[in-house]
């Protein structure tokens, strides 16, 4: 979803810096883009180590994303070609799903703003999962509530590590490069190709 339905990385690495600064750690830009990944709480625990019990991460992960939603509440918009995309996918009744890192409350910020929700018949987020990318569980959970084997879907992902979990999982992977460069996905074999936004895909699907 972020990276790959909206461009909001950048927000989201801004609010990791924020936070991380606010905590002690000074960490610039690109570093927070190569380094920043994944579930919450994980990269807490990561960065800190045991310096944060259980309730504590949670609750800067939690402030870490009220952060987010507030300072990207005006800038809340589909990736170019999406929306043609998400109607001409559904007028074809190809079953579509979500799987994410991000927790609940900013997906339902970002389907119930932008009304998005009908178009997918499973949602999956950092709460229904035990690990985060690059292990595969998210798309899993996802091909399940499609009912449709893992390997016969085609995922959209913006990050190396997303990439991984789907080729992990055993799925072709269209790279949307709204956070990253082609280059940083050579080592992955499963990258079907690479995109700017959705309108290149915008027929291929008629």
């Amino acid at each position: 979803m972020d990276g790959t339905m909206v461009d909001n990385m950048m927000a989201h690495h801004e609010a990791w810096q924020r936070k991380l600064s606010s905590l002690g750690m000074d960490m610039e830009l690109e570093q927070v883009r190569r380094e920043i990944h994944g579930v919450n709480e994980e990269i807490l625990l990561r960065l800190f180590g045991d310096r944060f019990n259980d309730e504590e991460r949670q609750y800067h992960a939690q402030d870490k994303e009220a952060e987010y939603r507030r300072g990207f509440q005006e800038q809340l918009q589909l990736i170019d070609g999406l929306s043609d995309f998400l109607e001409e996918a559904w007028e074809a009744e190809l079953p579509m799903g979500i799987g994410t890192a991000a927790p609940e409350e900013n997906v339902d910020f970002v389907l119930d703003n932008l009304e998005l929700r009908d178009y997918f018949a499973t949602v999956k987020h950092a709460g229904d999962v035990t690990k985060g990318k690059p292990d595969p569980e998210i798309y899993q959970l996802v091909a399940a509530g499609l009912g449709i084997p893992v390997k016969d879907c085609v995922i959209f992902e913006d990050s190396p590590t997303g990439a991984e979990a789907a080729h992990n999982a055993g799925s072709p992977v269209i790279v949307v490069t709204t956070t990253h460069k082609p280059a940083e996905f050579s080592h992955l074999p499963n990258v079907l190709a690479y995109i700017e936004d959705f309108n290149a895909l915008k027929y291929d699907i008629r």
